[in-house]
């Protein structure tokens, strides 16, 4: 199986509009597919690479993470690596990387999102990735959702 889990979408809307959405982490409870994500926190006024902010999370129990932007190409990539809040953890769990892919096509924009587990800490890495099947799910509801969110923007 592999590290790394991809789901594609053409969403009719501009890569410029679908960037501002997924750009922006206090909207992201809008169209996660999971259903886990909860609030931003410490978020900066605008991302870039190297920005850092906070979710608060849920899955059966809360928990938080903190993302930093490891990839970032104004509408057309962003990607983030979520890690747990405190730094000693972070070799026991995390390391996942949520990347979006934008690209203007005839319709609108081929958004591809993965989920890529190569940096996933070693501890969580074989139970992280028994959830690749679930996972690909949760991405498609997630472009289902970025779309029905932007609907009317082409």
């Amino acid at each position: 199986m592999s590290d790394v889990v991809s789901v594609e979408r053409v969403i009719p809307a501009t890569p410029q509009a679908i960037f501002a959405l997924i750009s922006d982490p206090h909207r992201h409870h809008e169209f996660d597919g999971s259903g886990t994500v909860r609030e931003a926190r410490d978020v900066p006024a605008k991302l870039a690479l190297g920005s850092r902010f906070g979710m608060s999370m849920k899955m059966g129990v809360p928990y938080a993470m903190v993302s930093e932007v490891v990839e970032f190409e104004q509408d057309r990539l962003l990607a983030w690596q979520t890690l747990p809040p405190v730094r000693l953890v972070e070799k026991l769990a995390g390391g996942r990387i949520w990347r979006y892919e934008l690209e203007p096509v005839e319709g609108g924009t081929k958004v591809t999102e993965s989920w890529d587990i190569r940096q996933e800490a070693f501890a969580t890495k074989a139970v992280v990735r028994k959830a690749a099947d679930k996972t690909r799910k949760n991405m498609a509801a997630t472009l289902v959702r970025i779309e029905e969110s932007l609907a009317g923007t082409v």
